[in-house]
């Protein structure tokens, strides 16, 4: 069961993330890894059940997956670090009394970002700034991820009972101490599941790295159809399928380790 985190009601301004609320079984905790290792397991009997040409040899190779799935975790992961390190203070910002009037503005701003199809920023890095590479697609992935945890820091944030604060700050608190001893903690839900959200946005848009040689697992895939080899690019597929799960999964098991207890 989920309910969705209640929604920012000024205009320009989308829904949140939903928020898991339930504890998960053990056999819940299972589930997940069991089926992507079946996954796996299925991929790579059919790989070793037939005969491959020197081609498919090079590309399905486990030196080659292995840095494929390499390139595509860095990929991953150095983005959404930096998401999260420019969306919640941009969070934390939009969401003070300051910026309300403008607040549906600067979000309508990032929702161009958004907007944008990955592959056409990653051509416009190339392009117009000559931009190709780790960098050129981090910046990318950047771009297009930092709405689901700005998102969700602005609605977790608002969500706050305003009692509460009026209770901090009747006990002496400073704004400070408010946001990082209230506001912040009893926020970590609806966050946490915007940057699960940028996690999973990422590890499917990197795919598209490999159109500015960046690597990862879109390499894999880009070599399967340049060279009209279909195994290939379903096990560029089926990896990066499963490398999503896997890590929405692992987020998800972080999500309910640090909850806060009774949210």
């Amino acid at each position: 069961m989920t309910v969705a985190a209640p929604p920012v009601t000024e205009a320009g301004t989308p829904p949140t993330v939903p928020v898991e609320t339930h504890r998960r079984t053990a056999f819940g905790y299972l589930i997940r890894p069991l089926l992507c290792l079946g996954a796996l397991a299925v991929l790579f009997a059919v790989i070793n059940a037939r005969p491959l040409d020197t081609i498919e040899q090079r590309a399905l190779s486990s030196a080659n997956l292995l840095a494929a799935v390499g390139e595509h975790l860095a990929l991953t992961l150095v983005s959404t670090v930096l998401v999260i390190m420019v969306a919640l203070p941009l969070g934390i910002l939009f969401s003070r009394r300051l910026f309300r009037p403008i607040r549906p503005f600067l979000i309508g701003l990032f929702n161009l970002g958004q907007a944008l199809p990955t592959i056409g920023i990653l051509v416009l890095l190339a392009v117009a700034f000559s931009l190709v590479g780790f960098g050129a697609a981090i910046i990318g992935l950047v771009i297009y991820a930092i709405i689901p945890v700005m998102l969700n820091t602005v609605v977790g944030l608002q969500q706050v009972d305003p009692a509460v604060l009026e209770s901090g700050r009747g006990m002496g608190m400073s704004s400070g101490q408010v946001l990082f001893g209230i506001e912040l903690p009893l926020s970590v839900p609806i966050i946490l599941a915007g940057i699960r959200t940028a996690l999973v946005i990422n590890v499917g848009t990197a795919t598209l790295a490999a159109y500015i040689d960046a690597g990862g697992l879109g390499r894999v895939i880009v070599a399967g159809m340049a060279t009209n080899r279909q195994l290939i690019q379903i096990t560029g597929a089926v990896l990066t399928a499963v490398l999503a799960l896997l890590i929405d999964y692992l987020a998800g098991v972080v999500e309910d380790a640090v909850r806060p207890s009774g949210l």
